[in-house]
């Protein structure tokens, strides 16, 4: 016989999880598979930036993976030349520093307590997609096969992704021309500094993430929760995968005088920068490394990839419930491919900076050192890896050729705001959420309040600040769909309207969907 399944996760790293979770916390049935065994280890990605602590959040792992991280309080960039740049991470900002592996745990717990587990060990040998289900054979490493039929499928199956060869879509791209080492283990100071960082550097912080931008090129140190540290930096052809070239990598680029006491794990490895040709084929989507790699450098994988999973779940579990019609399903790709360009070219940026010669490098330290004494470090470069910068194209409540925006609309639609962030409740989850201020009794909050009467997937918030009058309506998964006075309101009502389905003839306002 033929399962059935409402939705087929393809996948169980981080964000297969995260779309799984997300799902069932939205009232989704969920299948996920794994072709491997068990679940990976290791720590691979592990800086955690906003964009993934609000998922954290609202699946209510905030607190469990803040006891389990490192919270640094500045990116240090010690300059080849001497001195230094601080970027202090305010609270808008802070990562989480947190091994790969936990965080898989960690969300693997969040769709266990919603009663889905992972099939692993089974794979998906054939996809037949149809134009109302897509049909998927799944092979099992214990024996046997089995046939399944999902309304949806996702591809979350990472960078060799069989979703995607399946579903024959091109993934375009190229090798990043350079080699990578990574070590990790225990390091304890011997001697008194004498290294390349070593004039800003004598105590080395176990509270920050350290870049050393020395002559033959940039080494990060950051501090591991388990009280090990991650050291990585690109490294000359032939250099081996040796606690030894990992040594001495730390002494040509380190601030001197530290010495691995233990190396745990070392390893080469090499990046790609490659995008899906398309992030949806008809009832099929590819969510994290399946659509999309790029440069570690940053630490933006998991803060693109996972990112990827809250847009798509809101907008998916809408039309699975009936609330939202089908064809906001069609602005996943462009909204999440303008990212995904933006990503691309910082962290090609940042990559290339990191492989510069001697002659650039020096140029390089110098714009550092400008950046920091003019403050565009701290007001600027956080925030952008902090994904705050990152904006969409304002393909849900823009209407072509034409400009919805206004000089009152701030924050910008399609832009996220640390601000501006929607309330991490189950009962206010997948569901628009209005901020009013100015007079509880005026206009705006007179209009607001007959929009979260006709839209019951709009939640109003309307403070009594006496404030001059102005709203903002935050999408469930954080951007800013619409800003704004009383008439933007309106036309914003008028756009979201045209996104939900209409209902039977004599249905009252505010009934006949389902939550």
């Amino acid at each position: 016989m033929t399962r059935h399944t409402t939705v087929l996760v393809v996948g169980a790293g981080p964000c297969g999880l995260a779309m799984a979770a997300q799902l069932r916390r939205l009232g989704v049935d969920v299948t996920v598979v794994d072709a491997e065994s068990r679940p990976h280890t290791g720590s691979r990605a592990i800086l955690l930036w906003p964009p993934v602590r609000e998922v954290l959040d609202e699946l209510g792992l905030a607190e469990d993976a803040a006891r389990a991280a490192v919270r640094p309080a500045a990116l240090h960039y010690h300059l080849g030349s001497g001195g230094s740049a601080r970027v202090p991470l305010g609270a808008s900002d802070l990562p989480l520093v947190l091994p790969q592996e936990r965080t898989g745990q960690l969300l693997a717990k969040a769709l266990a307590d919603r009663g889905t587990t992972v099939e692993w060990g089974t794979r998906v040998s054939r996809i037949t997609p149809t134009a109302d289900s897509v049909r998927a054979t799944l092979t099992r490493d214990a024996g046997g096969t089995e046939e399944i039929e999902a309304d949806w499928l996702i591809g979350a199956d990472g960078l060799h992704s069989s979703v995607r060869e399946a579903l024959g879509i091109e993934f375009s791209g190229a090798r990043f021309p350079a080699t990578f080492l990574l070590a990790e283990g225990r390091i304890t100071r011997t001697a008194t500094p004498g290294g390349p960082g070593a004039a800003d550097n004598g105590n080395l912080s176990t509270q920050e993430i350290h870049y050393f931008l020395a002559r033959t090129g940039v080494a990060l140190l950051a501090p591991l929760p388990s009280g090990e540290f991650r050291l990585s930096g690109a490294v000359p052809t032939g250099t081996e995968a040796t606690a030894e070239h990992a040594q001495a990598l730390l002494d040509e680029r380190g601030p001197g005088g530290l010495r691995f006491t233990e190396v745990r794990s070392v390893a080469l490895f090499s990046s790609e920068e490659r995008v899906a040709h398309t992030l949806r084929s008809g009832r099929c989507f590819l969510v994290g490394d399946a659509a999309h790699v790029h440069s570690p450098i940053g630490g933006q994988g998991l803060n693109l990839g996972i990112p990827d999973t809250r847009n798509l779940a809101w907008k998916l579990a809408g039309v699975v419930h009936g609330r939202l019609r089908p064809s906001i399903l069609d602005s996943y790709d462009p909204e999440r491919r303008a990212v995904i360009a933006q990503t691309l070219e910082a962290t090609g940026r940042m990559a290339r900076q990191a492989v510069a010669g001697p002659v650039a490098g020096h140029i390089r330290n110098l714009t550092w050192k400008l950046l920091q004494v003019t403050g565009v470090l701290t007001r600027a470069y956080a925030p952008m890896l902090a994904g705050w910068r990152s904006h969409y194209p304002d393909v849900l409540f823009g209407a072509p050729g034409t400009k919805q925006r206004t000089e009152r609309s701030r924050p910008r639609p399609g832009t996220r705001d640390p601000r501006w962030t929607p309330r991490a409740t189950d009962e206010l989850a997948g569901r628009f959420q209005l901020f009013t201020h100015g007079d509880p009794a005026g206009p705006l909050a007179a209009r607001a309040a007959e929009l979260t009467a006709d839209l019951p997937d709009v939640v109003a918030h309307i403070p009594s600040d006496g404030g001059q009058e102005h709203f903002v309506l935050l999408r469930p998964d954080g951007y800013v769909a619409a800003s704004g006075g009383a008439d933007d309101l309106s036309r914003a009502a008028e756009r979201l309207a045209s996104l939900v389905p209409a209902l039977p003839s004599g249905t009252p306002a505010g009934e006949g969907r389902s939550r």
